[in-house]
């Protein structure tokens, strides 16, 4: 695997979708049983990573978002970690990706940013799911979902505790920026990112592109970290017809001028999350594969070319298509 951080304000990257659709499809609760399916069932998760591969990800999200030991433990898996986490890297790894990211979650317990001992397990809770990882290969590690400054502070440090390795950072906002728990806002968020660590800062929102791109003008004007966009999928529903503002991404073509005006706004990093299925990471990977990050310091967000949206949408499908029939 090339260093990704040789790439960072580099090159345009895509990162996997969550398996969760793809699981589901086969029968599997992902939003439940996901370590278990990873140790009882690897040829399912292998087989979903690879179409996201086939697809166009460049960057591999690893299944492993419960890895901290109070989620393990509310699954009586505590003392499977090492072994869970050996697998989800043995999956992704066997695909020969370009990067591989290490999912954490927030990791489920009451925090008091009053109390020492409070804040100290919570980082504790973090260091440990790192160490978990300890000699074995990827390239970063992924801190995601994260709804509050307090929690993602705690799991910077904890990660800064036990590795030297690059750190996504990703919290959840709505389209004005607000985090999703209603305490706090993304520049509260990416200050915390710049300050504790983060290498790559960024968001997840259901915002339509226009307010997404609006969003990471906002964070190039507090921070010079690359910049990661995720956007959540509602609904994969092509008869809607039209974007919607409960359900912008309801097919993935609209990925494509997404892509675009998020590139041109200044993300380097795009991921299709919630409902997403490979199509959605095709039809990103289709309209930045091979772009650089764009250079928007002295230039305002430069509009899409739609003729040119329409190339790449038609090529996004067909190498799309290309890639189920070959996996199936």
């Amino acid at each position: 695997m090339t260093d990704i951080a040789l790439r960072l304000n580099k090159d345009m990257l895509v990162l996997s979708a969550p398996l969760n659709a793809r699981l589901a499809s086969q029968g599997f609760d992902a939003t439940r049983d996901v370590e278990f399916i990873t140790l009882f069932e690897p040829d399912s998760v292998r087989d979903a990573l690879r179409l996201e591969t086939l697809a166009g990800a460049t960057c591999l999200v690893t299944n492993t978002a419960d890895i901290t030991p109070a989620r393990l433990a509310h699954l009586s898996m505590e003392a499977r970690a090492r072994e869970f986490a050996v697998a989800s890297l043995d999956i992704a790894q066997a695909l020969s990706p370009q990067h591989v990211l290490v999912e954490i979650g927030p990791c489920g317990l009451p925090l008091d940013a009053a109390s020492k001992a409070s804040l100290n397990e919570n980082r504790s809770q973090y260091a440990r799911a790192v160490r978990t990882f300890a000699d074995l290969s990827f390239d970063a590690f992924f801190l995601n979902g994260f709804a509050t400054c307090d929690d993602l502070k705690c799991a910077l440090m904890g990660v800064r505790q036990a590795s030297d390795l690059p750190v996504f950072a990703s919290v959840d906002v709505a389209d004005d920026g607000t985090l999703s728990s209603g305490r706090g806002t993304l520049d509260e968020a990416v200050a915390v990112m710049d300050e504790y660590g983060a290498t790559v800062a960024g968001f997840e929102t259901r915002a339509d592109a226009e307010a997404a791109a609006g969003l990471v003008r906002r964070m190039a004007q507090v921070c010079d970290l690359p910049l990661l966009v995720q956007l959540a999928v509602a609904e994969h529903d092509p008869k809607q017809g039209e974007p919607t503002k409960e359900n912008p991404y309801y097919c993935p073509d609209v990925m494509v001028q997404a892509a675009a005006r998020l590139r041109g706004a200044g993300a380097q990093f795009l991921r299709a999350t919630g409902e997403a299925t490979p199509a959605y990471t095709g039809a990103l990977a289709a309209a930045v594969t091979g772009f650089d990050v764009a250079d928007v310091a002295d230039a305002a967000s430069p509009e899409p070319d739609e003729e040119a949206l329409e190339d790449l949408l038609a090529a996004a499908r067909a190498e799309i298509a290309a890639a189920i029939k070959k996996a199936d």
